[in-house]
């Protein structure tokens, strides 16, 4: 194994712009030279798919991007100069912007594959490109998405699955959704204390071991506007989420809540927390992609591995005609190097901290 594994890159729907952001991705680290680490403009990964689909892709692009069919332990050396593909699963035999469940199986190939490169500590890290619900739903995909098959195949033997929290992240701010993707009438009776303890110790754990910050600072948001103004908007704030944070205190970790939501998330009070944890998608997600829309990183925490993703969907409307943005796949590659050095050098010296969000 070489002294730096790479990062491994499931290539998500080959229908979608997965193809496209791992192309030009590829092409930013090209054009900005320098070492295949951790240092790297964009850091060395290897692609698990078809690479055809990637070579047919480059060609409707116009993109001049060698391939390289080849292993974890060769995908270092050949990245200066080719993109290294490990095949994986079946031809891709859709048509870029056409969704369409015959790539499910392309899809959950290249998965299983990045998968277990991680596992097996082949590769540093995982990182997925999107991929679109309906089309593996259709399949019969039995999973809500990425973040639960992960965690279904990262369970061990005879044990339940790890609970999986998913955080985006940026240099600016660093948010998780107790509840994810869910009606917003179905929040109200889905949330716990619980709940709220479980995400809370999850990410107070993560945020220590894998990103260098002792003792993170957790902000929970309320989940009624004014966080309930004490009970006279909503009951949930004091029956749930108050007493959460109070448990989380007493377990030593920082938490402070119920917040109201609203004045959350100006400068000022982002200061004063490193995590703010929402009690639904979007009362998190939006300020999340107003400040970091191109740069932001999906962040799965609690897993027994890093995994990381592009805090965007397939596309489909735009795939193949050059106008997809590689910078949130750069930046989740960049982050999952960072996160995957920082563990290797947890037993060796001091792991230094993120920048704060």
């Amino acid at each position: 194994m070489p002294a730096v594994s790479p990062l491994v890159l499931a290539l998500g729907d080959p229908a979608g712009i997965g193809p496209d952001v791992t192309l030009a991705a590829f092409l930013r680290r090209r054009a900005a030279g320098g070492a295949t680490g951790g240092t790297a403009a964009v850091p060395a990964f290897i692609v698990a798919g078809d690479p055809a689909a990637l070579a047919a892709r480059a060609d409707l692009l116009g993109l001049d991007v060698p391939l390289v069919e080849t292993t974890p332990e060769g995908a270092v050396a050949h990245f200066a100069n080719a993109l290294p593909v490990l095949p994986a699963g079946p031809a891709f035999t859709g048509r870029p912007g056409r969704p369409d469940a015959s790539s499910a199986a392309c899809v959950e190939a290249s998965l299983e594959a990045a998968l277990g490169l991680v596992t097996a500590g082949r590769a540093a890290a995982l990182v997925t490109n999107p991929l679109a619900k309906s089309v593996m739903y259709e399949a019969g995909f039995p999973f809500p998405g990425h973040t639960e098959w992960l965690a279904d195949r990262a369970a061990a033997p005879g044990r339940p699955a790890p609970h999986p929290v998913m955080m985006i992240w940026s240099e600016q701010l660093a948010v998780v959704p107790a509840t994810i993707h869910v009606p917003y009438a179905e929040v109200p009776g889905l949330l716990t204390v619980d709940l709220l303890v479980e995400t809370g110790r999850i990410v107070a754990r993560d945020m220590a071991r894998r990103f260098g910050i002792a003792r993170p600072r957790l902000a929970f948001c309320g989940l009624n506007p004014h966080a309930g103004e004490e009970g006279t908007l909503g009951s949930e704030d004091e029956a749930i989420v108050r007493p959460a944070v109070e448990a989380l205190k007493r377990e030593g970790i920082l938490a402070t809540g119920p917040l109201p939501a609203d004045t959350m998330f100006h400068p000022e009070a982002r200061a004063r927390y490193d995590v703010a944890v929402g009690m639904y998608h979007d009362q998190v997600l939006i300020p999340a992609k107003t400040l970091a829309f191109h740069d932001g990183v999906n962040v799965t925490l609690g897993l027994p591995f890093i995994r990381t993703s592009p805090d965007h969907g397939t596309a489909f409307d735009i795939a193949g005609t050059g106008r997809a943005d590689p910078s949130s796949l750069i930046a989740a590659l960049r982050l999952a190097r960072r996160l995957a050095d920082a563990e290797r050098a947890m037993t060796e010296t001091p792991v230094p901290a993120l920048a704060r969000a």
